[in-house]
């Protein structure tokens, strides 16, 4: 059943393979495998990331405001689910941000979801998927807190409200704000893995019947931490672009 995957992933590894190694290589890191740099959880990634890509365009080509397709109530009805937990947590000036805390909290989603397939292992239970989500969601809240407040007045949240405070302040701003990497990664990758494991666990005691009710825990867990990582990218974002109540 699984063939299908280890083929595509095999037909990238030749097409891509030695490009992947010497790019990785560049940045001080050897795969395991350097002919094979290309595994099954990338490959189930770039399915989710295509498929979202392809959606995306189709829903844009039939655009319609008379006659909406069952893509495009799909796709509104998801966009405005994001958009109101924006509205909720950051209450204005949220609209630059709705189209990467949508794609953000979609992909997961997708991702998390591929553990309900026969036989294949969940990307974010491998904590390199999640740990890249987590760096991508770090630096992209800290460049939209530099470009809306600038530099200067972004960095003084770091300080403290007065200065002398600022030995104390700024190295526990500074760990505080590595630490939402960390939080987001292992939170996100220790749920998935602990589903999947604990599935597998049932299947392989139970084959028929129990293991119904882990794959309805699955999607569970699944959902709940799709909606955790994009809640945490929105209030993550509010706090880097909202500018101090005190300054105003």
């Amino acid at each position: 059943m699984l063939h299908w995957l280890y083929q595509l992933t095999a037909l990238l590894n030749r097409l891509f393979g030695a490009d992947v190694t010497a790019l990785m290589a560049r940045f001080g890191v050897h795969p395991a495998h350097p002919a094979h740099p290309i595994n099954n959880r990338l490959t189930l990634q770039l399915i989710v990331a295509a498929g979202l890509i392809l959606f995306f365009i189709y829903v844009r080509l039939r655009l319609s405001v008379e006659h909406p397709g069952k893509s495009q109530h799909l796709a509104e009805m998801v966009f405005e689910y994001v958009e109101g937990q924006a509205v909720d947590i950051m209450q204005h000036g949220y609209e630059p941000y709705l189209s990467y805390a949508t794609v953000i909290g979609v992909f997961i989603l997708l991702c998390n979801l591929m553990g309900l397939l026969p036989g294949i292992e969940t990307p974010t239970a491998s904590p390199v998927v999640p740990l890249g989500l987590a760096i991508l969601t770090f630096i992209y809240y800290n460049m939209h807190g530099l470009w809306k407040q600038g530099p200067i007045s972004y960095f003084k949240h770091f300080l403290g409200p007065v200065w002398w405070m600022t030995p104390l302040m700024l190295p526990m701003e500074i760990v505080s704000h590595l630490a939402r990497v960390l939080s987001l990664t292992v939170r996100l990758y220790a749920n998935m893995f602990a589903s999947d494991l604990l599935t597998l666990v049932f299947f392989s005691l139970f084959p028929i019947g129990l293991p119904i009710v882990f794959l309805g825990l699955h999607f569970a867990v699944a959902v709940i931490q799709s909606y955790v990582f994009m809640l945490l990218t929105l209030i993550y974002l509010t706090q880097a672009v909202s500018h101090d109540e005190a300054e105003l």
